[in-house]
């Protein structure tokens, strides 16, 4: 059998980029012909943990190693810090570093700490080889110059990031050209007044939108949009959303006024064909929204309602989804929180109830009031027909 060492370096080098990069730097030890041979790997990824010694270290090891490390081209460079035991002002010549290696993928998550947000090198936006990027945390500045252009990006992370201004993002986005996954996730300290994501070429969009966000709502320009999920925990908002005709799938969940609000984004998913949809409402508020707009496409529903009147959003939805083929419901029942629960039976509203719905529906339905027992499976064999 032969030995391990009497491989070549470009196989060992392989070999090593199946390790974690700190076992494979661990095999410095073996012999001369290993000392280097990490050098040579091009995916990387370096984890500051707890205590500050060992991240002193990390911080000091990668100084010196990553300016000479050998691979003419960065697959991938991933950093993670834990309770800020990473400066962020080391980042900087990093990413230089990884950008001029000509870096596919990189991905930085930075926790949360008391300390100012750092931007990143001005040559990363206009990196040419950059296929996906991954930002996540307070402390990354998001400070795009005026010279952007990244031709390659296809997937777009930015987690709880900081924004230099309200057209950073806006600016960031207007040059990626063949994007295609894009993940924002918005806290209240964010920087930007009105979300805009106008990118012909997206098929993938999550949004993520805390309460104490700007109430400035978003405009939205995605015509080749497959997938799209978007929580908004505002209680207000204003929306310019374009429809998209390419959407398959869609989640949805929402803690706004029907009327103002989600009109405008119902009105732009009416193709899809797997909805889920999560409203909260407070207690008398109107929760149908107006006619006209129609499910064409829809086969697949999951409804989670929060609210007193969940019957009338309900028969809305069934009767404006004429191919739906399976229906989960779940309730929560606004009079039953307050110690004034009404009984709502099925039967009670089943001359509402469309009869293209009781001939199409395949699954059954299954009707879930969350926090009672009360309530039994109901299927589609106990609704008269």
């Amino acid at each position: 059998m032969a030995n391990i060492s009497d491989l070549s370096d470009e196989l060992l080098v392989k070999i090593l980029s199946f390790l974690p990069t700190k076992v494979a730097v661990s095999t410095t030890v073996l012999s001369k012909q290993w000392e280097f041979l990490w050098m040579w790997l091009p995916k990387l990824e370096f984890y500051f943990r707890y205590r500050s010694e060992s991240s002193a270290w990390l911080t000091d090891f990668i100084d010196k190693n990553l300016p000479l490390h050998k691979a003419h081209i960065i697959e991938s460079l991933r950093l993670h810090s834990l309770y800020g035991k990473l400066h962020p002002e080391d980042l900087k010549p990093w990413v230089g570093i990884a950008v001029s290696r000509c870096v596919r993928e990189l991905s930085i998550h930075l926790s949360p700490a008391m300390k100012p947000a750092v931007s990143m090198p001005s040559s990363l936006y206009s990196c040419n080889s950059l296929v996906t990027l991954k930002l996540d945390g307070q402390m990354i500045l998001v400070d795009v110059p005026r010279m952007v252009c990244l031709p390659s990006l296809k997937t777009l992370q930015l987690g709880c990031v900081t924004y230099s201004n309200d057209d950073s993002l806006r600016l960031l986005l207007s040059y990626c050209p063949v994007l295609e996954d894009l993940f924002i996730d918005r806290e209240g300290y964010d920087n930007v007044r009105k979300l805009v994501i106008i990118v012909p070429s997206l098929q993938r969009l999550t949004l993520i939108i805390d309460q104490d966000c700007s109430s400035d709502g978003y405009v939205m320009v995605t015509p080749s949009l497959k997938y799209f999920k978007v929580d908004d925990y505002r209680s207000e908002s204003s929306c310019l959303i374009e429809h998209m005709p390419e959407l398959e799938k869609a989640n949805i969940s929402l803690m706004l006024d029907i009327e103002k609000h989600t009109e405008r984004l119902l009105k732009s998913i009416t193709t899809v064909k797997r909805l889920t949809l999560r409203m909260t409402f407070n207690s008398g508020e109107e929760t149908v929204y107006p006619d006209g707009i129609v499910f064409s496409q829809l086969e697949n529903l999951k409804v989670y309602i929060c609210s007193e009147n969940w019957s009338k959003l309900l028969v809305h939805l069934l009767k404006d989804s004429p191919q739906l083929r399976i229906l989960d419901l779940e309730v929560d029942n606004f009079s039953e929180i307050y110690g004034e629960y009404e009984q709502v039976s099925w039967s009670k509203n089943q001359g509402s109830v469309p009869k293209n719905f009781l001939n199409c529906l395949e699954s059954g339905l299954t009707k879930r009031i969350s926090g009672s027992s009360s309530f039994p499976c109901v299927t589609t064999q106990g609704v008269s027909r």
